[in-house]
């Protein structure tokens, strides 16, 4: 058979085989993280987060009409299920370029035996990448990751195409494909972009003679021609299109958009002008050139969907992206915030000075508003420093106290270029890349979250070769069994990893040109995403998933290593036996041992947890509450269940961390499914840009401290004033609002909360609560703001709930939030036990579920555990609750369900985790077992407790000194946590009359805690 036909019919086998496996393991319904977000905007042709992804959405919503039915998830996952596995078709056929000319240079039709070794080579490294554990977890959920791969494996399959055909009349009509395609990537992803280096060395090797100089001119060529198309193309030309749209619109009484369509119509006659000039002069270089950024500028038009979509005013409408000016800041990320990438500051830097940029513009009714400057910090030069790695000064998410504790730094202490550099190693590229790699091509620990140097307990990568990884880690025998018998404890033997280092260093020896392509694609796509990412420590998630491309292009070396086998036994024996058991060995030992070892951890088909999460958080609330959530995975799930399949439309979810931004305050104002406007006190124009950002604590002699006022009052008219009265001056010279006193109440209509059932018939309500700011909150910030408007301005006409008490607690609600299940009920009631246990148990027994929990089998990694934890806890709760009531058989009742709807081997009682949070969980339950009498269950959590605890200080006892040293704070909460359960089975089982809560302790608190808010970038 001719190579050609043979190529094309075991590059769709192997992709039939990619693709069944993917559709057999993805998730059954949304996943966690951001995918309820996508599933939601593809429903509904919404807006999800910047920088959009409106391609995405458009395919997505394609899939739903096709395959949606009753399960539009199903459709989305089934698109990136697909998208991947025509991805490994497209590996496939690169790696069969590549391996043909190895095997047979210089154009020539392959004999049969070299067919087969070229086929076996490709299929070996293609179905590597099909089980790799990176792409396979992307590859079975609603998410960008999939198709943006698709797009990356596309282009980079179109080059090598052309290569193939350059000698051909009309060739480069497979350069103006790849740009098209790239333009229509950026609609999905940005991570195609990077395939532009690789792209541009293939088109010199094939077009010039090569030379040292020529072949290092040309990589600077492909790195400008990138930052052209990011830059230029993406970024200048919406900003161009905004600055003419302001113009015809401010200074020429136009509609909107009429300057966005006149700045493209004179970019369409440039570019046609453009054309004629190069063909008259037979500059084909240019009129290639030009073309191709025609066909980048056509598939880029997807984003003129987002635009349109922004204006019907969709429940999700991220950004609002209503006129071509906020497009601009969608593009750009604005919302993300900027940091330093080639000179910047330290993360102990000050500002010394804020600097105005550009102007920044609003749509108004009939012109564009200017609502003032961006500003950026400025700072000394002794606190700046080239290629800054430790630069976020911020604490929300602990990043600078992680610089310190990776560092070693005292407080206060200021890093030196040498700690810069340790943090760029050790971090950035060993932890945050290099672990990562090693992940898909050695093996993986387990599932855990790793944290800080020196952990040799969680997330690292393995061998499964025992002296290896005991000289790096430890004796990975005495682990704990919880992780030990990880289903993500995935042992490779660094087969993948030895075969990919033998098939680059073969391409380097046989073909060095071919081997620059492809550790470009390598390097871009991978250590060039850390360089640019600059990832500041205690990340929420991990973040393999950015590096996927490298993984991909890893998995080239991996197919062509197969040849270097191959090449070896033809040296002791026959051409048809040395491919043969090349093929088999090579087949064995890395895709097959692969997916072995790792189905079990990458198989979602059971799994609904997304799902059942926000219906359990939905179902918590009272009709027509206003829920307030605080991070992603208790957000994005909720837009899903509603968005989706339309449980519980008549509460208004409210993201916490988006409150910060005027566009998502506005959107409150008006109605989404069946939930009304909302009041936030507050006009458009007053919380406009930056005003309001936050306001100061500023007691003012005039004012008594400890008398109580109004909340309404002073946010509507002290807060919300223009008078300079109500105003203080900062250094700079601005003037803000402050708050001049920190006690205020809220007045209480009894009727009405008795009435919209925000209180039980038998509470006893007060008839005002008094909120009190805490003393170390002296900065207000607008997120801080808007809720305290939204429940001033409410007037408890509607519940309002939180998904996180400490958001309630930060404002001063502490002690009038109930649980009502998962969430927390702002109640004003007198004597609050904290558990409105009627309303709780009714929604524990009759609308919770447990996302397959259920189910044996059934895996679920850290972060799902994390939230079934938190559903079990809400049983404990409610058990505990009926036990003080004395209703201990209705107790009984209520943990045996959370025990049969939450299987122990699907979630054990206890589990290694981060300072022990798993366990803290588990505490709780077996407390709420003691107080019901449930001798069975005390006695089953106990057991599982005492041997966790004891298997981890067995396997800290073992761990070298250094290493013990870096797990202190484990051991030292591990050791108070068994003094804990030893105390609480001795009041417990010995009748003692005080019986303790973990409450008291501080221990339990983190298992009502949420992850912080994933700002992806």
């Amino acid at each position: 058979m001719k190579f050609n036909k043979v190529n094309t019919v075991a590059g769709w086998l192997i992709c039939a085989i990619a693709c069944s496996v993917y559709l057999l393991t993805m998730e059954a319904t949304a996943s966690l993280w951001d995918t309820g977000e996508f599933i939601s905007s593809v429903y509904k042709l919404q807006v999800p987060h910047p920088p959009g992804a409106p391609l995405f959405v458009l395919l997505g919503r394609l899939f739903v009409v096709i395959f949606g039915g009753s399960n539009p998830a199903l459709a989305v996952n089934i698109m990136s299920a697909l998208s991947s596995g025509f991805t490994i078709l497209f590996l496939f056929w690169t790696i069969t370029h590549f391996a043909k000319k190895l095997v047979a240079p210089g154009g020539v039709e392959p004999t049969g035996n070299q067919i087969f070794a070229i086929m076996s080579a490709a299929a070996v490294g293609a179905l590597a990448y099909t089980f790799s554990d990176s792409f396979w977890f992307s590859a079975v959920e609603g998410e960008v990751y999939a198709l943006s791969s698709l797009f990356t494996a596309l282009v980079f399959w179109a080059i090598l195409k052309w290569e193939h055909h350059a000698d051909e009349p009309g060739a480069d009509k497979w350069i103006v494909f790849i740009f098209f395609m790239m333009g229509l990537s950026i609609g999905v992803h940005l991570l195609n972009l990077l395939t532009i280096p690789a792209i541009v060395m293939v088109y010199y090797f094939k077009r010039y003679e090569a030379t040292p100089w020529g072949t290092f001119w040309a990589f600077i060529m492909g790195c400008l021609i990138t930052g052209f198309v990011q830059v230029v193309v993406i970024q200048w030309s919406v900003k161009l299109a905004g600055w003419f749209d302001v113009r015809f619109v401010n200074n020429f009484g136009m509609p909107f958009f009429s300057g966005f369509i006149f700045f493209f119509v004179l970019l369409g006659v440039l570019l046609w002008y453009g054309l004629r000039v190069a063909k008259k002069n037979h500059w084909n270089f240019l009129r290639l050139g030009i073309w191709c950024v025609i066909f980048m500028l056509m598939g880029y038009s997807s984003y003129i969907t987002t635009m349109i979509r922004s204006n019907a005013n969709p429940a999700v409408d991220m950004y609002n992206v209503d006129n071509p000016n906020s497009l601009v800041g969608y593009l750009g990320r604005d919302q993300y915030g900027d940091f330093p990438l080639l000179y910047g500051q330290v993360f102990t830097a000050s500002p010394i000075d804020y600097e105005q940029t550009g102007m920044k513009y609003s749509r108004g009714t009939d012109r564009y508003e200017e609502v003032g400057y961006d500003i950026k910090p400025v700072y000394s030069g002794e606190d700046k420093m080239l290629f800054p790695r430790v630069w976020d000064a911020s604490n929300d998410q602990g990043h600078a106290n992680f610089y310190r504790d990776w560092l070693g730094l005292a407080d206060g202490e200021r890093p030196g270029m040498g700690d810069n550099i340790k943090f760029f190693f050790g971090y950035q590229l060993n932890w945050m890349y290099w672990r990562y790699f090693m992940w898909n091509f050695a093996g993986k620990q387990n599932d855990i979250q790793g944290f800080g140097p020196g952990n040799a307990r969680d997330g690292n990568w393995i061998s499964g070769i025992s002296f290896l990884d005991d000289l790096r880690l430890g004796n990975q025998d005495a682990l704990p069994d919880s992780i030990k018998n990880n289903k993500a404890n995935n042992k490779l033997f660094l087969l993948p990893f030895l075969l990919g280092i033998l098939g680059a260093i073969y391409q380097y020896f046989a073909n060095r040109r071919d081997f620059i392509v492809a550790a470009l694609l390598f390097f871009f796509t991978g250590l060039a995403i850390v360089l640019y990412l600059n990832q500041a420590g205690n990340q929420p998630r991990e973040r393999d998933y950015a590096y996927v491309g490298s993984f991909y292009a890893f998995a080239i070396w991996i197919g062509l290593g197969v040849l270097q086998v191959r090449e070896w036994l033809m040296r002791k024996t026959s051409e048809s036996v040395s491919n043969m058991v090349a093929a088999a060995v090579c087949m064995l030992a890395v895709p097959v041992v692969m997916g072995v070892q790792e189905w079990d951890d990458h198989d979602r088909s059971k799994k609904t947890l997304a799902r059942d999460l926000a219906k359990d958080y939905l179902e918590s609330c009272p009709p027509n509450a206003i829920l307030i959530t605080f991070g992603d995975n208790d957000t994005y799930p909720l837009w899903y269940a509603q968005e989706v399949e339309g449980i519980r439309p008549d509460i208004r979810v409210i993201n916490n961390s988006l409150l910060g931004i005027d566009w998502y305050i506005n959107q409150l104002r008006y109605k989404i499914n069946e939930s009304d406007p909302i009041d936030v006190i507050w006009s458009a124009d007053q919380i406009q840009g930056r005003k309001r950002d936050y306001i100061v604590y500023n007691p003012r002699p005039d004012v008594n401290q400890e008398k109580y006022y109004d909340l309404y009052d002073v946010m509507k008219n002290v807060v919300g004033s223009e008078d300079p009265a109500f105003k203080v001056a900062l250094t700079g010279g601005e003037s803000i609002n402050y708050l001049p006193a920190r006690r205020f109440i809220l007045p209480v209509d009894e009727q009405l909360v008795r009435s919209n059932g925000t209180v039980n018939k038998d509470d006893s309500v007060i008839s005002q609560v008094p909120v009190v700011i805490p003393e170390n909150k002296n900065t207000l910030l607008k997120n801080d703001l808007a809720i305290l408007n939204i429940i001033a301005a409410n007037k408890w006409k509607r519940p309002i709930c939180f998904t996180a008490p400490y958001t309630a607690s930060e404002l001063g609600f502490e002690n009038f939030v109930r649980k009502d299940g998962l969430t927390y009920r702002l109640v004003p009631v007198s004597k609050n036990t904290g558990i409105n246990t009627e309303w709780m148990v009714d929604k524990l027994i009759n609308k919770f579920s447990f996302g397959s929990a259920d189910k044996k089998g059934v895996y679920f990694d850290e972060q799902n555990r994390l939230h079934l934890n938190t559903i079990r806890a809400a049983y404990a709760d409610g058990a505990g609750a009926l036990a003080d009531l004395n209703r201990k058989d209705e107790a009984k009742k209520l943990l045996d369900i959370a025990d049969k709807g939450i299987l122990e081997e699907n979630n054990p009682y206890a589990m290694v985790s981060k300072n022990n949070q798993h366990n803290y969980f588990t505490f709780k339950f077996l407390e709420a077992s003691y107080k019901a009498g449930h001798t069975a269950m005390a006695d089953k959590v106990s057991k599982a407790l005492h041997k966790d605890f004891e298997q981890q200080l067995s396997y800290y006892s073992q761990l070298p000194e250094r290493k013990q040293e870096a797990m202190r704070s484990e051991i030292a909460g591990t050791q108070q946590l068994m003094q804990m359960l030893d105390m609480l089975e001795k009041n417990y089982k010995g009748g003692s009359t005080v019986q303790p809560s973990l409450e008291g302790g501080g221990l339990i608190g983190p298992a009502d805690s949420m992850l912080p808010t994933d700002s992806p970038r």
